[in-house]
């Protein structure tokens, strides 16, 4: 580590919810890399408020009959009790609607303004006469104009994720009534991003290499299609008024706003904060957040920081997990359904092994699933029956036969029994784990912690000290004094996870606790030191009450068994009519830059098709190929021309690259299928988008599959011009 100063951010929570234990994983994981550095010896601020303004705001506190200000006042407290619970360090709590944010935030703009950043413009925003407001672009639903899904927000096509604005939304409608809005003109501000690209870019080149790799991917794909003008100011009355001539009605867009309190909130708490945040060189900002909130962090906050000509701290490492679901559901409060922060308090375990059980299973480079099964399964088998037990085992036997008493040994004594190959070995897992932890592979370096526990269970096990310890006295004494150093030493190295389980043990050891530079001296703790009592660090969860747990957060989810499970995911396939067509002609769209229209041969009709590859083929290049459409897909305008179905593409996430999937040796009209559903009638029922984005379609080795299954023709298999990805 190059810098010895470090910013640590979490993503700020938005305040009118729960945070559940997805919303979590980033802000523990922020925690542990924060606490880790702190044990390290580094000077670390970390950073962490809730995000309060917005219409999200304004229309909770219309559902509970309260202020925003009031509503934004009642999960704040809700939101620090959940994470004082989860044992987290801030240096610096907040929140955005405080007035340093607003401070800073103004400042920031200002400069901004006169650094030629800011343009005027206007946009065209939807007014709801039933709500009597104006639609912010998230709370506008329709169908989006690139993918025909029907349910894309204003802001963002969630299915194709391409950014949108409320305007090209086919068949717009209120979300909060489901009213159709109508179209009002007023003026607002733009953020030049196209003016700040280049700077970007030179700054993503400089820092990208301490990214994780799903922001790489994502912020290229941004910076390779241009950045564009994005206006920051909304017709809203909750969040903070834009200090400008002909604008004092308005307030800055939440997104604009929101990544600036990270800012303000250390300004709230710190009165050294402008040493941190204008100082580059010497500080490293250090940011965790889920993957939907990369551009914000990689382009838009940069850019603003940048524009200001300021010397800002700028983001230099970030770690972006991808998404933790709840069994094989999404979390939805409403619903009942997933552990939110308020249950977890109820549950009756103790933070620690929320804190494990998150981090053990964080979702680093793929998604990843909270189950009941599981979480006993590592409470049991890992933090009782590996860690809690070394740990219990070790002191117990000091206090029933030493008197609570440290034997003698020396290091010499270690090598001729421990050995000094073992001894080095448990050195060399040490030197692993703080490059693990150095390099935030978080998931990584615990798992190589609880192989210390491992090795010294062995140690333990193997020398067997309750039945040597009236033969050979001082080979016990040897052993035993070993392993309480090596319990103190897996103190430190479980802080950062589990805070109150290594205060425990240090506790229980009497002593104070220790930090990073003690790892491996296996004499601190020395003859004659008296230790206390031993207590249980975990208790086992046992089959009926995970039975219970799964009841009780199960919300609405339907029982099936595993047959019917496998027959519904089979006839998922089967709601799909997957053809192969022909493309007789390519056409620009007359109203879009980025799609063709497309004229197919469907072997016994021909349609018209509406895709977004002119990006990636040429229209010669598209003529004449086989592809495989859905057939069945419900017909949807973008921007204005008719798409009769949908052709299917492969895209490669890290790569960006696309290619459409082919059958070149199979008719016009031909069924495409997998082998479980050969001779089985396709769906002739037409379907609509949002029931397609539910099938999941992978490419593998230049093939697409269908869980294990690839797709063919009687024929072929389907084929597409990439070794991986997923089909859109």
């Amino acid at each position: 580590m190059a810098k010895k100063r470090f910013l640590v951010t979490s993503a700020l929570p938005y305040v009118n919810n729960v945070p559940h234990l997805g919303t979590l994983v980033c802000i523990i994981s922020a925690d542990v890399y924060t606490r880790y550095l702190r044990s390290k010896g580094y000077e670390v601020i970390s950073v962490l408020g809730t995000d309060e303004h917005g219409t999200t705001t304004e229309f909770k506190a219309k559902e509970e009959g309260l202020t925003p200000r009031e509503i934004c006042d009642k999960f704040f407290e809700l939101h620090k009790k959940i994470y004082d619970f989860f044992l987290c360090s801030f240096d610096c709590f907040g929140r955005t609607s405080d007035k340093e944010t607003h401070e800073v935030t103004k400042d920031i703009f200002e400069k901004l303004y006169k650094s030629g950043f800011i343009e005027e413009g206007t946009l065209t925003q939807l007014y709801c006469d039933n709500c009597k407001m104006f639609l912010p672009d998230r709370f506008v639903i329709g169908t989006c104009p690139h993918c025909g899904y029907d349910k894309a927000r204003g802001d963002q096509c969630e299915a194709c994720g391409n950014l949108l604005n409320p305007d090209e939304l086919i068949d717009p409608k209120c979300a909060f009534c489901g009213t159709t809005p109508r179209t009002v003109e007023s003026k607002h501000l733009f953020l030049s991003l196209d003016k700040l690209q280049s700077e970007i870019e030179e700054f993503v080149k400089e820092r990208e290499d301490n990214w994780t790799l799903n922001a790489k991917t994502m912020t290229w794909n941004w910076l390779k299609k241009g950045l564009q003008k994005r206006c920051i100011t909304r017709d809203l009355s909750w969040g903070i008024k834009v200090p400008l001539k002909g604008y004092e009605n308005k307030v800055f867009y939440s997104w604009f706003d929101a990544p600036i309190g990270y800012i303000g909130i250390t300004k709230q708490n710190r009165k050294d904060w402008k040493e941190w945040w204008f100082n580059d060189k010497e500080v490293s900002l250090v940011q965790f957040m889920g993957k939907d909130n990369i551009p914000f962090h990689t382009i838009l906050f940069p850019s603003y920081l940048i524009g200001t000509r300021d010397n800002y701290t700028l983001l230099d490492k970030l770690s972006v997990n991808e998404y933790l679901n709840y069994e094989d559901l999404k979390f939805s409060k409403s619903l009942g359904i997933g552990v939110f922060g308020d249950d977890v308090m109820n549950l009756g375990f103790r933070p620690d092994v929320w804190r494990y059980y998150l981090m053990i299973n964080r979702p680093e480079k793929t998604d990843t699933v909270f189950s009941w099964d599981d979480f006993a399964a590592k409470l049991n088998n890992e933090l009782v029956a590996n860690l809690g037990n070394l740990v219990y085992r070790v002191i117990s036997f000091v206090n029933r036969f030493y008197n609570s008493t440290i034997p003698e040994a020396n290091e010499e004594d270690y090598y001729s029994i421990i050995t000094k190959e073992r001894i080095d070995e448990i050195k060399k897992l040490y030197e692993s784990i703080d490059k693990s932890l150095e390099k935030i592979s978080l998931k990584d370096a615990l798992k190589q912690i609880m192989l210390v526990s491992k090795v010294g269970n062995q140690i333990f096990q193997e020398n067997e000290p309750w039945k040597l310890r009236k033969q050979d006295k001082k080979t016990v004494d040897i052993v035993i004094s070993f392993l309480v150093n090596l319990v103190k030493d897996l103190a430190i190295l479980v802080e950062p996870y589990m805070p109150g389980v290594s205060k425990d043990i240090f506790e229980m050891l009497n002593i104070q606790q220790l930090k990073w530079d003690s790892l491996g001296n296996f004499n601190q703790i020395k003859a004659g030191h008296k230790i206390k009592p031993q207590r249980m660090l975990f208790k086992k969860v046992e089959d009926k009450m995970v039975e219970e747990l799964k009841n009780k957060f199960s919300g609405k989810k339907e029982k099936i068994s595993l047959e019917n499970k496998e027959k519904s995911e089979e006839n998922d396939f089967l709601k799909l009519n997957l053809r192969v067509a022909e493309i007789k002609s390519v056409e620009e769209h007359p109203n879009a830059d980025k799609l063709y229209v497309l004229k197919i041969d469907l072997g016994n009709e021909e349609r018209q098709l509406v895709a977004g590859l002119k990006k990636y083929y040429s229209k010669d290049e598209l003529v004449g190929k086989h592809i495989v459409v859905v057939s069945n897909l419900q017909p949807a305008k973008l921007r204005g021309v008719e798409s009769q179905g949908m052709l299917l593409a492969g895209e490669n996430l890290e790569t960006g690259k696309v290619k459409i999937l082919e059958a070149p040796n199979s008719e016009p009209g031909s069924l495409v299928y997998i082998e479980s559903t050969k001779g089985k009638e396709p769906n002739q029922d037409i379907i609509p988008f949002s029931q397609f984005e539910k099938i999941k379609l992978k490419v593998k080795d230049s093939r697409v599959y269908y869980k294990d299954e690839a797709l063919r023709t009687d024929k072929e298999f389907v084929s597409v011009a990439l070794d991986k990805g997923i089909v859109r």
